[in-house]
Order: C-alpha cells, then sequence, then structure tokens
C-alpha cells in the first residue's frame, strides 16, 4: 500500500531548493532530513531554476498568469529587435 500523498506549500518548497542549493549536504541527505523523496526536491530545483519567483503555482497564482506574463515577455523582446 502506497504512503498518502502530503501537499507542501510554496514556502516550505521554496525554502527547501534554497537549502539544497545553499547547503554542503547533497540532495539525497537533504531530502530525507525533510521527510520528502529525493525526486520531489530535484522536481522543485528545477521549477525554481526554470520559473524563478512563479514557481509552485499552487491555489494562490494561477498557471494563466505566468503563461501570459511569458506571453508580454516575448512581445517586449519582439518589438525591441
Amino acid at each position: 500500500m502506497s504512503k498518502p500523498k502530503i501537499k507542501r506549500d510554496e514556502q516550505f518548497k521554496r525554502d527547501a531548493v534554497e537549502l539544497s542549493l545553499k547547503s554542503d549536504k547533497n540532495c539525497k541527505d537533504i531530502a530525507e532530513d525533510l521527510g520528502v523523496s529525493y525526486n520531489a526536491l530535484i522536481r522543485w530545483r528545477k521549477e525554481y531554476r526554470d520559473k524563478g519567483n512563479l514557481a509552485f503555482p499552487g491555489n494562490g497564482k494561477q498557471k494563466s498568469f505566468y503563461l501570459k506574463n511569458k506571453r508580454i515577455n516575448k512581445t517586449k523582446k519582439r518589438t525591441k529587435n
């Protein structure tokens, strides 16, 4: 039987990622200390690297907001050229 899925909030994920980036410990040990899977921590790091402050949208920040911002930035780049 699998374990029930525990939802982690945006701040927990952000703190976990920042800890993993600044710590001398490896990701496997940090994940174990935090009680999350190694794969989840690696996935959070990738999302944080790719999206920055828009990572971990949860219920408060919708993905559509992220996509709208992305389109606006592309438009700005095209108009500069």
